[in-house]
C-alpha cells in the first residue's frame, strides 16, 4: 500500500480528495490535514510515500510547504489556479490536478505515484546490487565488525553501531536511522530491504515505513509499539502475526 497525505484548507475540496483515495485500491489514508502547519507536524513524527496537496492556503501556502521539506515525498498539486502549474513541475510534482477534477483525473495522477515508485523502488535495488554502491557503504558481517554498519550522510561516512539504532524509519527515497546516542536521526539513501537484510535478529519490520530494535520496545498497546513517551511506531496489517508470534515467545502470563 502507498501512505498518503491529503492536505486542502476547504472542508469539501478534503473531503473529495480523501473519498478518492478510499476508492483507489493501492492507496492507504495516512492522514487528512486543514493546513500545510498541521501536515508539516505530522510528518515531523511520521512518514508518507505521498501528498495531495493544495497550494492557496493561509500561513503556509502548499508551494512553499513542498520547497521547506527537506526530502519530501510523491507531491501531487490540487488547485483551482492554473498559474501555478509551471513552478508545480519545478519542484518536480508528480502531476498537476486543477480543480474541480474528477475520479478519472485522480487515478491518472494515484497511477504516475505508482510508476514513480516503483521505479525508484528498481533504481535503488540495481545500485545496490552493484560491489561498491554511490549511495551508501555496509561492510560484511564478520566477528570483528558485526556490531558496526557505515552509512554516507551528506558528504560523510559515519561508523554507526547496530545496538545503538533504535529505529529505521522510511522517508521516500531515504531511510532515518534513529539512534539511542544522538538526538537528531542519520539520513541516507538505502533501501528499507537492504537494511532489514543487514540487521540482527533483534530487529524486525513492524510497518512499511519502520524497522524495530525489540531491545528497544518498552510497551506494546494496541497497534502501536511504544518506546518512550514521544515516540509511538504504527504495527501495519501485514506485520501484525509476525510481531504477535515473537511476543507470544516472551509473554509471560495468562
Amino acid at each position: 500500500m502507498i501512505r498518503c497525505m491529503a492536505i486542502d484548507d476547504e472542508p469539501l475540496a478534503l473531503q473529495q480528495i480523501v473519498a478518492y483515495i478510499g476508492k483507489i485500491p493501492f492507496l492507504e489514508l495516512a492522514a487528512q490535514c486543514q493546513s500545510a502547519v498541521e501536515a508539516k507536524a505530522f510528518l515531523e513524527q511520521d512518514t508518507v510515500d505521498a501528498i495531495f496537496c493544495d497550494i492557496n492556503m493561509p500561513d503556509l501556502n502548499g508551494m512553499d510547504f513542498v520547497k521547506s521539506l527537506v526530502t519530501p515525498p510523491l507531491v501531487v498539486f490540487t488547485t483551482a489556479y492554473s498559474e501555478y502549474a509551471v513552478e508545480g513541475f519545478r519542484v518536480n510534482a508528480v502531476d498537476y490536478l486543477l480543480k474541480p477534477f474528477g475520479l478519472q483525473d485522480f487515478q491518472r495522477a494515484a497511477n504516475r505515484i505508482q510508476e514513480r515508485l516503483e521505479v525508484r523502488d528498481k533504481r535503488l535495488e540495481n545500485t545496490q546490487s552493484q560491489d561498491i554502491s554511490p549511495s551508501s557503504f555496509l561492510p560484511p558481517p564478520s566477528s570483528e565488525n558485526d556490531d558496526v554498519v557505515f552509512l554516507k550522510t551528506e558528504y560523510r561516512i559515519v561508523k554507526v553501531s547496530i545496538s545503538d539504532i533504535r529505529y529505521v524509519e522510511a522517508m521516500s527515497e531515504y531511510l532515518k536511522v534513529h539512534l539511542e546516542s544522538e538526538p537528531k536521526p542519520i539520513i541516507t539513501l538505502l533501501s528499507m530491504k537492504k537494511m532489514e537484510e543487514r540487521l540482527p535478529d533483534y530487529f524486525m519490520r513492524i510497518h512499511r515505513s519502520y524497522i524495530v530494535n525489540l531491545t528497544k520496545i518498552q510497551e506494546v498497546n494496541k497497534n502501536r509499539i511504544i518506546l518512550d513517551a514521544d515516540t509511538y511506531l504504527p504495527i501495519g496489517d501485514m506485520y501484525k502475526d509476525t510481531f504477535q508470534a515473537y511476543l507470544d515467545t516472551k509473554f509471560l502470563g495468562k
